[in-house]
């Protein structure tokens, strides 16, 4: 039986597919970042399953050898995480690539995903995007990954908390001057909103609306916006 690396919902529940909740009720384990949160999902998606398998960061290479094994014997797996894509930002690719190792099938099952989500209704290019993740925490380390990105032709996806987002719009001012961006706030949530303009622009709307939720942060490829708003 193969491993499904299956998609859930990143805020509104209904970003759900019909193949993803027939799965999560047919599989004989569901492997979960937090079970708890999965629980709650499975609750309202009336899917009574009591397999739940914990597995996070601290023991994902333990999980990922027990993952194996069960599928190895003929058991149908469903890898979650709390929201989202599995391995995006999130663990998975330890319980993804020991499958792969061991010749066991693995199949996505798509459905939400916060960069790309966000990067559709961003107004940015999408030919080509770069997605990095969280940015450094330390701000001599986060002025280096940003100037090195900063060199990309393509439009560059972050996420940040709402701890850090007013330092990391500081860092890419300082490291690329007023390049536009767009942030989207609580993606698909109640309270979803985008911000488009520049560094400087942006940290003067925190200042009068101080920031909640988790953040996507897109900044333009190199060039954009001084003439040129369209692909090569």
């Amino acid at each position: 039986m193969p491993l499904y690396v299956v998609a859930t919902p990143i805020g509104n529940l209904e970003d759900i597919t019909y193949r993803a909740v027939r799965l999560l009720g047919e599989v004989d384990v569901i492997a979960a970042e937090d079970t708890r949160k999965t629980g709650r999902l499975l609750k309202h998606l009336g899917i009574e399953h009591a397999s739940l398998l914990s597995y996070h960061e601290q023991n994902e290479a333990a999980r990922a050898d027990q993952i194996v094994r069960l599928v190895a014997e003929g058991g149908s797996v469903a890898l979650v995480s709390n929201a989202g894509t599995p391995s995006v930002s999130d663990p998975g690719y330890r319980v993804v690539r020991r499958c792969i190792e061991a010749g066991q099938d693995v199949i996505p099952i798509p459905g939400a995903c916060a960069s790309v989500a966000a990067l559709s209704a961003s107004g940015l290019p999408m030919h080509r995007f770069h997605f990095a993740g969280f940015p450094p925490k330390k701000p001599g380390k986060r002025l280096k990954f940003l100037a090195e990105l900063g060199e990309l032709d393509a439009t560059v996806v972050l996420y940040e908390s709402p701890f850090r987002i007013v330092k990391l719009l500081g860092s890419v001012r300082e490291a690329l001057g007023e390049r536009p961006l767009c942030v989207g706030r609580e993606v698909t949530k109640k309270f979803e909103e985008f911000i488009r303009g520049t560094p400087g622009e942006l940290l003067e709307h925190f200042e009068q609306h101080p920031p909640k939720g988790e953040f996507v942060v897109m900044i333009a490829p190199r060039g954009w916006g001084a003439g040129r708003q369209t692909p090569d």
